[in-house]
């Protein structure tokens, strides 16, 4: 018997070959990618600017789509001297609402659905102008009030952590970020039930840096892209995905410049995971208004019609009741904006 009759016959099961397995699983992978990309050709999105003005201009903002009070909660942000502690609520128009209790003012918290009806918050820094105290406090947001959670352990203090509520495993992930000793690229989970945080140790992790992160609901891995390490001119245009487990660097053929800033969603009714903006190679004077998707395999630029203006540091959500991405603020260069956005299919 040859050597590769031998190890076909050794990786046989029940009349199946493990290579087969894999091969089809792979190819029907592939497929399924293929399907997205030329589905997502197929269709045409554009942005449509719908608000302007409330809330007020800033940028660094906590903003989520909370599942249970089918809304968008926006917390916080900083323009300049001003540091923000307001909540605020999308659902087709903006409300500024008045809990009874409230995180203190911070910019760059982050934020996410924790599967267990609520948005849990987490970190930040107390004032932009001049450099505020990095925080580690973790609240959760019950459509009614924040709470301030307790758990035994905690992150370090930070700002700009990347959060996403993974659906597979039923947790927040939250990546790096960065506080005074620099940039830091530790990966946690948040239990929404428990109420508690657990440090991962995967084998392989993206370099420290803060990056957004987006939920694939069709490959069902959580996915990161680029980020910045607090630097000026250190961005990163790497493609990551984390599994419940390990994080695992993605090749695609294509993919958006190094950019820090930017934000990211998945969007159900397309089926991809939607980029918009950041600053080039971390550079603010390099700021893009480019739309890029991801469609488990590869990146791919899109052309809507109309293009918000270019800015980086701004909150960025899916709609799943409206299907659309809205997007709101940031800064655009030196201009800290107001404006409210959605990108969904022409009608």
């Amino acid at each position: 018997m040859g050597k590769e009759a031998g190890e076909e016959n050794r990786l046989t099961k029940g009349g199946t070959t493990m290579f087969s397995l894999r091969t089809i699983l792979h190819t029907l992978l592939v497929m399924a990618a293929v399907m997205r990309l030329g589905t997502m050709d197929a269709q045409t999105v554009n942005w449509v600017e719908v608000e302007s003005g409330t809330p007020s201009a800033r940028t660094s903002m906590g903003m989520a789509y909370d599942l249970a009070t089918k809304s968008t909660v926006l917390f916080g942000g900083a323009n300049s001297g001003t540091t923000y502690g307001d909540t605020w609520n999308w659902r087709g128009g903006w409300s500024q609402l008045s809990p009874a209790t409230s995180p203190s003012p911070r910019y760059g918290a982050g934020m996410a659905y924790d599967g267990a009806a609520n948005i849990v918050l987490f970190g930040g820094q107390s004032s932009l102008i001049p450099a505020g105290t990095y925080l580690n406090d973790t609240w959760t947001w019950d459509g009614t009030t924040w709470t301030q959670q307790f758990p035994p352990v905690s992150p370090s203090a930070r700002t700009y952590m990347g959060m996403v509520y993974d659906a597979a495993t039923k947790t927040v992930v939250g990546f790096g970020g960065s506080n005074s000793a620099g940039p830091l690229g530790d990966t946690w989970t948040w239990n929404g039930v428990t109420k508690t945080w657990t440090q991962q140790n995967p084998g392989a992790s993206p370099s420290p840096r803060g990056a957004p992160m987006a939920y694939d609901a069709a490959t069902q891995t959580v996915v990161l892209f680029g980020g910045g390490n607090g630097s000026v001119g250190v961005a990163y245009d790497d493609t990551w995905t984390w599994n419940g487990t390990i994080w695992t660097q993605q090749f695609p053929a294509s993919a958006p410049p190094a950019l820090s800033g930017d934000a990211m969603p998945y969007d159900a009714a397309l089926g991809v995971v939607v980029l918009f903006g950041g600053c080039v190679d971390s550079i603010w004077e390099d700021t893009t208004n480019e739309t890029w998707i991801w469609n488990g395999t590869n990146w791919k630029q899109i052309y809507p019609a109309t293009l918000p203006p270019n800015r980086y540091l701004f909150g960025m959500d899916y709609d799943p009741v409206h299907h659309d991405v809205l997007k709101f603020g940031g800064y655009s260069s030196t201009v800290v904006r107001a404006d409210t956005w959605l990108l969904a299919l022409e009608p």
